[in-house]
């Protein structure tokens, strides 16, 4: 299984919500097993610089590319990168 974890940081503190809602149209896509996104409670001072996670689990990498292949993906994208500062992804083998 693929963990597939994205951290968002807002341009500016009036676009979270933004992000993080377009960000939930990704769930829309099939090919993951389980999809969430939520705000960075930033209870963690040395973190506080992220506002939304992604976090999605895919069966195998064949999975992963077929999700962000997926016209949903390209389209989500667009929308949410002008309001977003920085993008942190990982791809972690659960288990590893």
């Amino acid at each position: 299984m693929i963990r597939h974890i994205v951290f968002f940081s807002a341009r500016r503190k009036e676009d979270v919500e933004a992000v993080r809602t377009g960000l939930l149209a990704l769930g829309d896509i099939p090919h993951s097993s389980l999809f969430e996104v939520t705000l960075n409670t930033k209870v963690d001072p040395l973190s506080d610089e992220v506002d939304v996670v992604v976090y999605a689990e895919f069966a195998d990498d064949a999975a992963l590319a077929a999700y962000k292949s997926h016209p949903l993906y390209a389209q989500t994208t667009s929308k949410v990168k002008p309001l977003r500062e920085l993008r942190y992804s990982a791809d972690v083998v659960a288990g590893s």
